[in-house]
């Protein structure tokens, strides 16, 4: 397969699609579109799903763009679009492992995650926390994952189960 130039990064959250994402858009010299910025405004208010899906249906009609997410309301053109699927399918006990340490982390450093939008306590402990959010959707995300790779209609898609296997697959790249 020659380099891909239309790159769909997918996984549940705390999977690492962002660090895959600038890692992959370094290496191959592509564009990322990290899809936090596209879909919340400051103050954690969320852009409306028509406006998400026009910003990413700008994107996609481009030639180059890595996203690092797909979401119910424009998953499709991403998918339409894309040369490559890599979808992150670690078990739930990893995925979720990293999402508490970088939670975690975000909380003691105040770090910006998009658009001047931070990690609270509150938002933590929440019925909307991303932990809660992980729990609900790791299941969802892993069969979304394994349909796309079965089926033949649809762009390729590498799934890695691990770390070291994801890592072997990115030596191998150009």
């Amino acid at each position: 397969m020659s380099a891909p130039t239309r790159i769909l990064v997918y996984g549940v959250y705390g999977a690492g699609k962002s660090t895959l994402a600038a890692r992959l858009a370094e290496r191959l010299r592509l564009p990322w579109y990290p899809v936090d910025d596209l879909l919340w405004r400051p103050g954690w208010v969320e852009v409306p799903v028509a406006q998400q899906r026009s910003r990413i249906e700008e994107i996609c009609r481009r030639d180059r763009w890595i996203l690092d997410g797909a979401y119910h309301g424009w998953r499709d053109l991403p998918l339409g679009r894309a040369d490559l699927v890599v979808g992150l399918d670690y078990p739930r006990w990893r995925s979720f492992g990293r999402l508490l340490r970088r939670t975690l982390r975000r909380l003691a450093t105040g770090e910006e995650i998009c658009n001047g939008n931070r990690e609270s306590l509150g938002s933590v402990l929440s019925r909307d926390s991303i932990l809660v959010w992980h729990v609900a959707a790791f299941g969802r995300a892993r069969r979304r994952m394994r349909a796309w790779q079965a089926d033949p209609s649809g762009p390729p898609v590498l799934l890695f189960r691990s770390p070291a296997a994801l890592e072997d697959w990115l030596a191998a790249l150009p």
